[in-house]
């Protein structure tokens, strides 16, 4: 598994995940880039994701929704605030409703994602910046942490193919 840490920092209200690969910088940024090589990943195994909108540029918008088990739906957003092609991306991640309009009884957080030379390959640090322990929390009760963690363990085969 890609996946090398996953560090939860309540003092500072942030979740940390570090994956590495054995693939380039910007091999591992087209799996962000291409919504397809996204849907492919972004969801957990039994949660695959389905990307709806994907504009990767300032002000732009993703809107997708991951289809459980059971065929039940869940929505989610991004607004992306900056990108760096193809070392860094952030954007403001949040849960939509049905219809994929942002629900205002969840939390938003804000995702930096940051893509590196490592080791002949490609480190990826995502960290989540949350405002309030609750929310964080709440988060976190919801099993993001094994989810992030099942969804970006699925990249080492992507890239392999």
């Amino acid at each position: 598994m890609s996946v090398t840490s996953v560090d939860k920092d309540f003092d500072h209200l942030t979740l940390t995940l570090i994956a590495d690969f054995a693939a380039p910088v910007e091999r591992v940024w087209q799996l962000w880039a291409d919504p397809r090589q996204l849907e492919r990943w972004w969801g957990p195994p039994t949660y695959p994701a389905t990307v709806e909108q994907h504009d990767l540029t300032p002000g732009g918008e993703v809107t997708y929704f991951m289809t459980g088990p059971e065929g039940d739906r869940h929505h989610g957003w991004w607004r992306i605030t900056s990108v760096a092609e193809p070392t860094s991306l952030e954007f403001t991640d949040g849960f939509a409703d049905d219809e994929g309009k942002p629900r205002d009884d969840m939390p938003v957080n804000t995702v930096r994602v940051r893509l590196t030379e490592h080791g002949g390959g490609t480190r990826m640090e995502m960290r989540s910046l949350f405002d309030s322990r609750e929310q964080m929390e709440q988060v976190i009760g919801m099993g993001a942490v094994e989810g992030l963690t099942a969804a970006v363990g699925q990249i080492d085969a992507l890239l392999a193919s």
